[in-house]
């Protein structure tokens, strides 16, 4: 399959390409599935960080789609990672739900990093939901002794795969309402009281584009958090 103007785009960008192919499936809940992969040679030759996404090419009625997806527990040394699925509509859910050992799925690498906050925070301040469930859970695997305030966004009840310490770890679970209103509201509110000193914190904003523009706005111009120590990415836009 070509990946049509996107494609040529992250070829001048120098992506690199690669070929996964399917090892395994479990359905984690109604709404959350597991795929694992061999990895076509991609940690041997690229290494480790953590959040590190890779973007995945389907096929869209006859188009190139591509959607970024962070990498699960990989396993340099086996060359094998896992990727979760947060279903709905979509191709690319569509392809999770039927895909079995033996498939195979193309994938670019480009735009994926990331820059160790120095010095080291005292607590992380995370924002996310269901779509950047498994790169929160790589950020808290890459600081297993830093306190962390995880405000997440859910639109259900789904026992998600969370890596959460009960001790280190205060997870705070927020009903999606219309446009991500409750998110921003709460956010809002809550995220003063740890930024007092920006330079004992870092700040990952991961959720919708809508709220995570808002809440990266928000965090830097009046919360006055600097650059160096906050990371945001928009993960997914409402229709």
């Amino acid at each position: 399959m070509g990946h049509g103007w996107e494609g040529a785009v992250l070829k001048l960008f120098r992506a690199k390409d690669f070929k996964f192919t399917v090892t395994g499936a479990e359905q984690v809940t109604e709404h959350y599935r597991r795929l694992t992969f061999t990895d076509g040679g991609l940690l041997a030759a690229l290494g480790v960080h953590p959040t590190m996404w890779v973007r995945l090419w389907f096929d869209n009625d006859g188009r190139p789609h591509q959607r970024g997806y962070t990498l699960v527990d990989p396993d340099v040394e086996n060359g094998a990672f896992a990727i979760e699925f947060a279903l709905h509509d979509g191709c690319a859910s569509d392809w999770s739900r039927t895909a079995k050992p033996g498939d195979v799925i193309e994938a670019s690498v480009q735009g994926t990093g990331f820059t160790e906050p120095d010095p080291s925070p005292e607590r992380l301040l995370v924002v996310g939901d269901a779509a950047s469930l498994p790169a929160i859970n790589s950020l808290l695997d890459a600081f297993p002794e830093t306190p962390a305030t995880i405000w997440f966004e859910t639109a259900d009840d789904d026992e998600l795969p969370f890596r959460v310490d009960p001790i280190r770890h205060d997870l705070r679970k927020i009903a999606r309402g219309e446009d991500g209103a409750a998110l921003l509201e709460q956010v809002r509110e809550e995220l003063p009281h740890f930024t007092k000193e920006p330079e004992r914190i870092y700040l990952w904003i991961a959720a919708e584009a809508k709220s995570t523009r808002a809440l990266t706005a928000f965090a830097r111009k009046e919360l006055g958090v600097p650059k160096q120590r906050a990371h945001t990415l928009a993960y997914w836009r409402a229709a």
